[in-house]
């Protein structure tokens, strides 16, 4: 067996391979771990307080390309927990500034950069090519893009989040488990939910619950350990308390609007034999289209469904609010699909009770 080892030592100086030594001669990750996360594509969003250690730990392990997004510049308020930046570095665009520190860290990491912040309008461009998405958002209405991106293109979301002295993490939509709706249904209310600029935070905390989302990457890449789906930890840096809740794939929500007759005519432009029309809401969620050419097909198997259907076919695709149809259709026309549209406003578009 030492002379397995002496190869193996070869290999990981001839392929500059060094620097990762100490984790390559983990069972669990060896030299064909290595070039797992070599060859891995992770999208960062959001290079605060979370995006910041997330980048550094997955760059420091050797995954090989990375994306992260920002339109931020850094502030001075930053620097508290924000360590890739310093003060000389105030008024900077994050992302340069990142991935200027993070070259010099581990020059065989690709940083790709994106001076904006992730839009509707943008985010099927941007996500395209990666495997995983980190959300390391500080906003409810990023976290809603990034699940349903993650959800188009059938790829996990790493999330977490903290406030005060608390912290939770989730991993959605791996191996189609739970996705961040699931556990937040939608609702106007949450927006008022404040972020670390309006309540404050503890500085280490986003250190903490970051290093923790580089770890759930880590794993999925690897394909190690157990991957934190389908349930959220909590953690409380107070008393150090750990806490594990399910979270329930399909949890029903109120029903929030009710269909009155003369509300179908917003759907008179439909009227068309030829077309797919497609409910890409979730089985569970209200109220429901009773037409008899709307079909359910769920965002998550829309890919699958359509994988035989003539690219040249007319496809109408509704969802609640609009978001994840406008998110599908663009979704669809980069696979090649010509004449795809959706209902912009989705099944709000019909009147309220």
């Amino acid at each position: 067996m030492r002379w397995l080892l002496c190869l193996r030592l070869q290999v990981v100086k001839s392929n500059s391979m060094k620097r990762y030594e100490r984790q390559i001669i983990l069972p669990e990750i060896g030299i064909t771990g290595q070039q797992k996360l070599a060859e891995a594509r992770v999208l960062i969003i959001g290079m605060g307080g979370l995006g910041c250690p997330v980048l550094q730990n997955l760059a420091a392990a050797g995954v090989g390309t990375i994306g992260i997004v920002d339109g931020d510049v850094v502030d001075e308020t930053n620097l508290h927990r924000q360590y890739l930046y310093t003060p000389t570095d105030i008024g900077k665009s994050k992302v340069v500034v990142a991935a200027e520190a993070v070259a010099k860290q581990n020059p065989n990491v690709e940083i790709i950069s994106y001076p904006d912040y992730l839009s509707k309008h943008n985010c099927i461009d941007v996500v395209f090519d990666y495997k995983i998405i980190v959300d390391c958002s500080d906003n409810i209405a990023a976290r809603y893009l990034i699940n349903d991106v993650a959800v188009v293109k059938r790829i996990p979301m790493v999330y977490a989040s903290i406030h005060k002295f608390e912290g939770q993490l989730s991993v959605f939509n791996y191996n189609n488990g739970s996705t961040y709706r699931c556990l937040f249904p939608e609702n106007e209310q949450l927006e008022t939910i404040p972020n670390c600029n309006d309540s404050g935070v503890l500085g280490v905390m986003s250190n903490v619950l970051g290093v923790m989302q580089a770890n759930e990457v880590l794993k999925i890449i690897l394909g190690i350990g157990e991957v934190l789906s389908g349930k959220m930890l909590l953690y409380n840096s107070l008393d150090n308390g750990f806490q594990d809740i399910e979270i329930q794939k399909n949890t029903n929500f109120n029903n929030k609007f009710k269909l009155v007759d003369r509300s179908v005519n917003g759907f008179d432009f439909l009227a068309d034999d030829n077309s797919f029309i497609i409910d890409i809401r979730e089985n569970y969620e209200e109220p429901k289209l009773d037409l008899e050419n709307v079909k359910n097909v769920p965002l998550s198997e829309l890919d699958n469904f359509l994988k035989d259907i003539d690219k040249s076919q007319k496809i109408i695709l509704i969802c609640q609010h609009g978001n994840r149809s406008g998110l599908a259709v663009d979704y669809l026309n980069k696979q090649g699909f010509t004449s795809v549209f959706h209902l912009q406003n989705g099944v709000e578009s019909i009147e309220k009770n």
